[in-house]
């Protein structure tokens, strides 16, 4: 195998992608405006922030020991700002995604790792399998059914699970219900799912595990764009098996994070997400260099198999959110954040998918949003009555800071900016957690 010589590593050395190096915590925090009183819990985010030192050249963006950033708050104040690596045994670090669920708080990865348990403070309690109950790994990107309150993954291993994925069911007391073995073709990476009303949607995209680079030892990520392996979703009827699975054929393309799906009237399943047109071919250290994601929707019809492919916004789009009660519902409004060269952050954008209507909220020049997290108002009127939570940072002053936006009018100023004591950097996802869901210690 051969590569070309890299010249420079912009995931990794740059601005806001280059790690922090301590920990703190901070409970006296600079807050403008006004924060909501109902907003009684804790927006954390996780993301690779490797503890040793690094071969910048060479350290795929994805990789490294994850790092948990989180503000609590509650009553109208700013309690507390922590960040805490991930620690859990000396090959376990997740770092891509923290929730709630079950009472506790749980630090996620794919590709064959179990979760870190955290404490309320976000300090690593150690891996949690489950509570003994998960049979390999999990994933980053579980979905919650808005009925039973039972979380849904489709989990992947190349080292322990070769020929198939896991589809795993985690009942309400955080304990594994049941798994299902889904034979692929091939090693695809799967990083995300969907889950409707009838249905799990499977996406078995073309990038998928190069051996020759996992032997070769020679970079941190050996996941490559696969132009034969092809393009396809797959609609596993929910108490069904594999066999049952209906496989539609879609144009080569990756997909990390589906908006949202649900089955209209017809019985098609319609899903909006962020499609990249190729990914991890020439750019073997991050998802920017080969093309950017664009917000599309999918209809998939189950009885032709065909997919009728839409773009909603010709912008580069990325970490799409819904409302959390409508995850396989139909939904009016979604939330994206716009990405450009580098992966860089900016502005976040609120869909309107009825209308066709797209608003954003731009926080200024050299300003940019992570993942922006949904959160409805208790005694809320309409779909986007409520809140966006998001990190934003300043790259003039090299600082970071919680923005509360007003999902209704997206377009005006924040409510509230907490101001931060340490840097964010770019990382991947998060949550709000309500003290409801799990309860301060």
């Amino acid at each position: 195998m051969t590569t070309t010589p890299l010249q420079r590593n912009p995931y990794t050395t740059e601005g806001n992608f280059a790690p922090v190096n301590h920990e703190v915590t901070v409970t006296e925090l600079s807050v403008v405006g006004e924060i909501p009183e109902e907003l009684s819990g804790r927006f954390v985010r996780n993301g690779p922030n490797p503890i040793e030192p690094i071969d910048s050249m060479g350290r795929h963006w994805f990789s490294g020991a994850g790092m948990v950033h989180g503000v609590r708050l509650d009553a109208g104040r700013a309690v507390w700002y922590r960040n805490r690596w991930v620690r859990g045994s000396a090959a376990v670090s997740p770092n891509t995604s923290v929730g709630g669920f079950a009472g506790t708080t749980w630090a996620l990865v794919e590709g064959g790792t179990p979760p870190v348990e955290l404490s309320y403070e976000l300090d690593s309690v150690g891996c949690n399998d489950f509570f003994g109950t998960l049979p390999h790994g999990f994933t980053a990107h579980p979905k919650r059914d808005i009925d039973s309150g039972e979380l849904h993954g489709l989990c992947y291993s190349w080292a322990q699970l070769p020929d198939h994925i896991e589809y795993v069911v985690v009942g309400t007391d955080g304990r594994v219900q049941s798994t299902l073995d889904i034979p692929l073709p091939g090693r695809s990476m799967i990083h995300d799912m969907s889950l409707t009303e009838n249905y799990v949607v499977i996406y078995d995209l073309p990038v998928t595990l190069d051996l020759e680079v996992a032997k070769s030892g020679e970079f941190t990520f050996p996941f490559r764009w696969n132009d034969d392996y092809g393009a396809r979703v797959g609609l596993l009827p929910r108490g069904g098996t594999a066999d049952d699975i209906v496989w539609c054929e879609v144009g080569n393309c990756y997909v990390f994070h589906p908006l949202n799906a649900y089955e209209d009237d017809d019985g098609r399943v319609v899903i909006d997400l962020c499609r990249y047109e190729r990914l991890f071919d020439r750019d073997v250290l991050g998802p920017a260099g080969d093309s950017l994601p664009t917000l599309d929707r999918w209809t998939v019809n189950p009885r032709t198999r065909v997919v009728n492919e839409e773009r909603i916004d010709a912008r580069f789009h990325e970490f799409p959110v819904v409302r959390g009660d409508l995850t396989g519902r139909a939904h009016r409004f979604g939330y994206t954040v716009g990405v450009g060269e580098h992966f860089i952050a900016g502005s976040v954008y609120k869909h309107d998918v009825v209308a066709g209507v797209t608003t954003e909220h731009d926080f200024g020049p050299g300003r940019g949003s992570s993942e922006a997290s949904f959160v409805a108002r208790a005694d809320g009127e309409s779909e986007d009555d409520g809140w966006l939570l998001s990190y934003v940072y300043d790259a003039a002053s090299n600082s970071s800071e919680l923005a509360i936006l007003d999902a209704r009018d997206l377009a005006r100023p924040a409510v509230a900016r907490i101001l931060l004591p340490q840097r964010v950097p770019y990382g991947f996802h998060g949550n709000w957690i309500p003290d409801t869901t799990v309860a301060p210690a």
